[in-house]
């Protein structure tokens, strides 16, 4: 289980006084307001942050670190994650998962098929599961009770039920 969830991605500088636009990778932008920390990966190493400020600008979330007040100081970071810990994420409701949760688990039809759960993508109805079968190849499998019989994050397995015409 990962055990650091991302929740934005550098996507430029703002201003000239160490500001930076941040592409939300959550649910909710608006939780940027609540929260003090996010870890920075830069490739090479992880540098916790405090969050100093945050204002809203389209679809970007701009943030101000504790300690970075030049552009030159956070240039370099363009393009790089932004992750909180999992003490820190938001409290799922029940039949909720985090998507670094559900990657890589593996996949069970009730028929007896197995395949990878490889991808989920996010739609403004439902989530859709992207399953690797090995007989029927790669499947769109909609997040929705008929499908979806049981998931056990601890056992990284999936039970689902596959409509008809989804293969």
């Amino acid at each position: 289980m990962e055990q650091l969830l991302q929740v934005g991605v550098i996507a430029s500088t703002h201003g000239v006084r160490g500001e930076v636009k941040v592409f939300p990778t959550t649910d909710d932008p608006q939780r940027f307001k609540s929260l003090k920390n996010v870890i920075l990966d830069t490739g090479k190493e992880q540098i916790p942050l405090e969050i100093q400020g945050v204002k809203f600008f389209k679809q970007f979330v701009i943030l101000k670190f504790k300690g970075i007040d030049n552009i030159n100081d956070i240039e370099r970071y363009k393009r790089r994650s932004l992750f909180v810990t999992r003490e820190d994420a938001v409290e799922l409701e029940e039949d909720e998962y985090y998507i670094a949760d559900l990657i890589g688990m593996d996949v069970i039809t009730d028929e007896g098929e197995e395949g990878k759960l490889v991808d989920v993508i996010e739609t403004g109805a439902n989530e859709v599961y992207v399953v690797e079968f090995d007989k029927y190849g790669e499947v769109l499998i909609p997040a929705i009770h008929d499908c979806i019989l049981d998931v056990d994050i601890e056992a990284m397995s999936m039970k689902v039920h596959l409509l008809e015409g989804l293969v």
